[in-house]
């Protein structure tokens, strides 16, 4: 049986890099954004519009008093790119040993025994690292004021973790579903990985 790392993590906690830093010491396949790509390519759909999706809890139907509903006639890509991401995951994972960041990768996977991490750190460390690194990751943050920032950041993590407690019925970022909690405020992400190397 491969062996297989997944990561969840609040934005601006460097998760990312984390787990970018750790395949590249064991040696382990990354996976993040490439599951986004192989989507595109099985769905026929935009990535930017699976990105925009495939964190979010899907919108509950609602009838129209008109005879019908707007589902019946709008398709649920949704549904179609959890269920592809799902199976992209399992495949990815039955590959080799590997890192996969993010996309409730921890319980679709959790017959195979991943090891599960959660890597969380304070607001102000988040918003110091997203105004570092002023990228599309990180929400252009230093084109931002604070306050701006601080309610992107609170909107995206909200966003996880109802798109988490949806799809797994578990409880983002507590405890009892991981292996171990990392807050990632004043420590070196590189020296984290070299530890977690150790132990995963």
């Amino acid at each position: 049986m491969n062996k297989i790392i997944t990561i969840g993590r609040e934005f601006g906690s460097g998760g990312r890099e984390l787990g970018r830093y750790l395949a590249e010491i064991l040696g382990y396949a990354y996976y993040d954004r490439e599951i986004i790509a192989e989507i595109a390519k099985r769905t026929s759909l935009s990535e930017n519009y699976i990105q925009h999706i495939a964190e979010q809890k899907p919108v509950i139907p609602f009838p129209i008093h008109t005879g019908r509903t707007f589902w019946a006639v709008i398709p649920d890509y949704g549904q179609s790119v959890q269920q592809e991401q799902h199976n992209i995951i399992r495949e990815l994972a039955q590959k080799s040993d590997c890192v996969i960041v993010g996309r409730g990768a921890d319980y679709i996977l959790r017959d195979e025994n991943p090891f599960r991490i959660f890597v969380y750190s304070d607001m102000a460390s988040k918003i110091s690292r997203c105004k570092a690194n002023n990228s599309q990751d990180y929400a252009k943050g230093a084109e931002m004021s604070e306050k701006e920032l601080t309610k992107r950041i609170e909107q995206i993590n909200k966003g996880r973790a109802d798109y988490y407690e949806f799809y797994t019925g578990q409880k983002w970022g507590d405890k009892v579903n991981y292996d171990i909690c990392i807050n990632t405020a004043n420590f070196d992400l590189k020296e984290i990985a070299e530890a977690l190397a150790k132990i995963c």
